[in-house]
């Protein structure tokens, strides 16, 4: 399959393969959790999100990328990560493991509580260069999905499809799904139009995803 990074020009393959498997094994480190506005880190950074309902394995797609099996908490109980946590990945970038989203078992007053959390985030920082959606590749885009696109459309955030467990798909399952997730995002204006599938426990995608996140640090520079 193809993405933004597999592309070549006329010198070769994309450079960004190098820089993003440099970035990524640059020494990272947990920075800090956050449950209100004023608990975020300075602007010093740029930032890459990922966002996901829960259980779609944000965690082990943190850990799976910088190699670190336990650099982000991992867990079998959906609704575990209930804060902003914030990850140094080497000199220039840090990632932001958003609340995950979806989970019906979650107390109302902590599920406003993290709504208006990722709100305020969305909105105030500039230096925010995308939010990478993780969707579960054996379901697809759900309902719970979508008031979460709707509000990055509306806030005018960049952001990009990466479906994980894709080791758990067919071939020809997996060419279906990403079709079906593009179709979903054609008029979406804020969508970054290519799609990642990845594997944490394979490793599928890794080297692409590094990449694309090396890119926009570059651009951002």
């Amino acid at each position: 399959m193809t993405t933004e990074t597999d592309k070549t020009d006329e010198t070769g393959p994309d450079p960004f393969l190098e820089t993003g498997r440099k970035l990524f094994a640059a020494p990272s480190s947990f920075v800090k959790g956050a449950v209100k506005l004023d608990q975020l880190p300075p602007m010093q950074r740029v930032e890459i999100a990922f966002a996901g309902r829960s259980n779609v394995g944000k965690s082990s797609l943190v850990n799976a990328l910088t190699g670190r099996k336990t650099l982000a908490k991992v867990s079998n109980t959906p609704g575990r990560t209930q804060e902003l946590n914030f990850f140094h990945i080497g000199e220039d970038v840090m990632l932001v493991d958003m609340p995950g989203y979806g989970f019906a078992a979650a107390p109302e007053a902590k599920v406003k509580a993290w709504t208006r959390l990722i709100l305020d985030f969305l909105r105030g920082r500039a230096n925010l260069a995308r939010v990478y959606v993780l969707i579960d590749s054996r379901h697809g885009i759900k309902n719970t999905d979508t008031p979460v696109l709707d509000l990055l459309d509306k806030a005018a955030v960049s952001y990009q499809i990466v479906l994980t467990k894709a080791d758990q798909l067919k071939a020809e399952e997996m060419e279906k799904r990403i079709a079906e997730t593009r179709a979903a995002l054609a008029r979406r204006p804020a969508a970054f139009p290519e799609i990642i599938a990845t594997s944490s426990r394979k490793g599928d995608g890794l080297t692409e995803l590094r990449a694309a996140i090396a890119r926009l640090a570059a651009e951002r520079a």
